[in-house]
């Protein structure tokens, strides 16, 4: 499994506990109410001012509540860096895959109204849908997308959408990933096959997905700018502009992702204010300001671990849990704790982490791309209330994991920038010009052009130049979410023939980047 965001956060302490007690549905009723004090809120100011100096993050927005009230809700910094517009508790950021307990709220609505059930299978009301076993497309549930243990690879289907494909076509090809595992056993992230879930269950409310969010979940819990479709978050005057890092400073990316293929697991967008009325409605069980908005029994069932994703034998760790929708940890200072991070390479990085037995919750939004800076302040104010010290360098620990997980997990056997001075010359450039298949990610081309040779590739199609390496391997740049730095392309062929094959390095992460001849 390569290097990801969620391998990532991970290793690095998102579940860094001491060995776990007993778990169960039912909160402990013997832990203390540890609501924060002034001086816990006043720390929390500092510490945000700290981490955004030491890492130049351009704008955050921070919320802490408690069940009855927020108890924070500031802004820091701008909205973007090249601008005098700041960021308030009201301006709205792109949450990534924090959008995942939200959407699972959503859904909880939905079982509680009778609509779907956390057991249904997915194709029941999803056309198009299947999986590579017909066994597993007819079994697989809500329930099994929502907590990663459909069998899928970790984040495979990432890229069909980073080349361009809409959510129907990126849900249709699911069918022809290979699984890495078998379905129920392990746990693997997979965005794709989580939005599978919530499409399925708009369908069964014969609704859309966005709408289902705005009237079960945005609208009744007064999330007045909370929204999963990406031009309403465009259209926001006071929203969070996506920034990337450019040598030592942080600037506005070219591109601003747009999640909409995926909208369940990372479409959503909302301001502090609206994340902090959602963490109440987790602490208060599904009751806001005395009105049920979910039924309290169908969200309790997100809060239930599912599926282990960290290993129980590490005896300075307990296990890990996922839930429907949230990460779940037992252990240290707190009994139990429900979190999630989001971040987009293209500018957003989230965090939340809600304390249901000491009943508060945090949350973190900022407008960067991911290094770890939403994670240390949340697990530095979660020490300094539970525990009255800042127990470890977080900012070391989640800064070091992200930075690894940012080095390319494609073409990291050469320097591809570099051709090597002796290289075999490349054939022909006739040798190498025809269409390609894969189910997958094809059909793709390779045509000529006055400049050289061109990858043509998705349903525009795009073109992407490439560049001779050696013999019969080329390179390109990819362009997207997950691109990172220069992807060899290395084509097959037998003596003077035409090439029948090709491999791209950027695709082949789990053996599914083989291209052949049409």
């Amino acid at each position: 499994m390569p290097f990801t965001r969620r391998s990532a956060l991970l290793a690095s302490g998102l579940g860094l506990l001491a060995p776990a007690p007993a778990f169960g549905k039912a909160k402990p009723a013997s832990s203390p109410i540890r609501e924060p004090t002034e001086k816990h809120l006043s720390d929390l100011d500092a510490l945000v001012v700290d981490v955004m100096k030491k890492t130049g993050v351009p704008g955050m927005s921070v919320a802490v509540v408690s069940p009855d009230r927020a108890l924070y809700l500031k802004g820091f910094g701008m909205r973007r860096a090249d601008a005098a517009d700041r960021v308030d508790p009201d301006t709205v950021f792109q949450i990534a895959s924090l959008s995942k307990p939200l959407s699972t709220t959503v859904v909880a609505g939905l079982v509680g109204d009778g609509v779907v059930s956390w057991d249904q299978p997915i194709e029941r009301t999803l056309p198009g849908f299947a999986m590579s076993d017909p066994w597993v497309t007819c079994e697989i549930t809500l329930r099994d997308m929502f907590c990663h243990r459909s069998g899928l690879p970790d984040h495979a289907g990432d890229l069909v959408e980073d080349i361009g494909y809409d959510r129907d076509e990126i849900i249709r090809r699911l069918r022809y990933i290979k699984p890495n595992t078998s379905f129920r056993t392990h746990y693997a992230y997979n965005n794709m096959g989580f939005s599978a879930a919530g499409f399925a269950a708009a369908k069964a409310a014969r609704k859309s997905w966005e709408d289902v969010c705005d009237e079960r979940l945005y609208r009744p819990l007064g999330m007045t700018s909370a929204s999963s479709r990406h031009v309403d978050f465009i259209a926001q005057k006071n929203r969070a502009f996506g920034h990337v890092r450019r040598g030592d400073r942080w600037v506005v990316g070219r591109e601003q992702r747009n999640a909409d293929a995926q909208a369940p697991a990372g479409g959503a967008s909302a301001s502090a204010r609206d994340m902090a009325t959602w963490v109440r409605l987790q602490l208060r069980d599904g009751v806001f300001d005395g009105r049920e908005i979910v039924k309290p029994e169908a969200l309790a069932e997100t809060h239930f671990p599912q599926i282990a994703t960290g290993p129980a034998h590490d005896p300075m760790r307990g296990p890990t849990f996922y839930g429907l929708g949230w990460d779940i940890d037992y252990g240290g200072p707190a009994r139990q704790r429900w979190s999630h991070s989001g971040g987009f390479a293209l500018g957003a990085a989230t965090c939340a982490y809600v304390m249901p037995a000491e009943r508060f919750g945090i949350v973190v939004l900022s407008n960067s791309a991911p290094i770890g800076a939403p994670e240390t302040i949340c697990r530095s104010f979660l020490d300094l209330v539970l525990t009255g010290k800042i127990e470890r360098d977080w900012l070391a620990l989640f800064g070091g994991a992200f930075a690894e997980m940012a080095i390319s997990t494609y073409g990291r056997d050469a320097d591809y920038a570099k051709p090597p001075a002796s290289a075999p010359a490349r054939a022909p450039r006739s040798t190498y010009v025809g269409y390609y298949r894969n189910e997958l990610y094809g059909p793709i081309g390779v045509v000529e052009t006055a400049e050289g040779l061109s990858l043509t590739l998705g349903p525009a199609p795009t073109s992407y130049p490439m560049r001779h390496y050696s013999g019969d391997i080329f390179t390109f740049q990819p362009a997207g979410e997950n691109a990172s730095g220069l992807s060899p392309v290395r084509f097959s062929r037998n003596g003077d023939e035409k090439a029948a094959s090709v491999v791209i390095d950027y695709f082949n992460g789990n053996g599914q980047g083989v291209f052949m001849r049409s």
